[in-house]
């Protein structure tokens, strides 16, 4: 009994370890403010491949999305992020909505899915981009819905972290919210460094499809 006991506490181990193996592994691949951005080539809900040279000489946001998240929810529900999205199309950013999740696990939908949400919604991304294996999330190292990048015209990241600075699923939170979208944006336009490139996300955690 006592020798099961013992290879069961050593298997424990190992799992953790492995655990926190990936996490570790996750956290230095992501990417980082000041460096290129991670090329891409995936597919969007038209079926059209997306790639970020396609932007080359444009600042691209990338949103990582899922419905079901409550904190999503909460910046969809009311109008925030249909509204900043609207407002970036406005001053030619190309926003770029990204879809993780695999299939079977929270916020995993199809094209025709994503496009229905969209409407219903009034979202206004230039499109959406459909990444069930989890590679653009690797890539990014995309840890929750929301997460938000911003690439600046050079294919430099300027911005890695939280829409903002309110981490609630509390419609409540947003009154008072500072945008740090909005801030790194405005700052970029004006010429200036973005004074808080990296912050920390927060939301839903991203589900990743198991490394094939």
């Amino acid at each position: 009994m006592k020798a099961v006991t013992r290879q069961t506490f050593i298997a424990g181990l190992a799992v953790t370890a492995v655990s926190l193996a990936s996490g570790a592994a996750l956290a230095q691949g992501a990417a980082k403010p000041g460096a290129p951005a991670p090329a891409f080539s995936i597919v969007d809900v038209d079926g059209k491949p997306q790639k970020l040279s396609d932007y080359a000489g444009k600042t691209v946001i990338l949103e990582w999305t899922n419905h079901d998240c409550p904190y999503v929810r909460k910046h969809y529900n009311s109008a925030t992020m249909q509204t900043l999205q609207k407002d970036m199309a406005k001053d030619g950013i190309v926003w770029l909505s990204v879809i993780s999740s695999p299939v079977g696990e929270q916020g995993h939908v199809d094209a025709a899915k994503a496009k229905e949400l969209t409407k219903s919604r009034d979202a206004a991304p230039a499109t959406i981009l459909l990444d069930p294996k989890s590679v653009m999330a690797r890539a990014y190292g995309a840890q929750t819905t929301p997460h938000m990048y911003i690439i600046d015209p050079k294919g430099k990241l300027a911005y890695a972290g939280a829409i903002d600075d309110k981490p609630s699923a509390s419609a409540s939170s947003l009154t008072g919210a500072k945008s740090y979208v909005r801030q790194a944006v405005a700052e970029m336009k004006a010429g200036k460094p973005v004074s808080e490139p990296a912050t920390k996300a927060y939301g839903c955690a991203v589900k990743y499809a198991p490394v094939s």
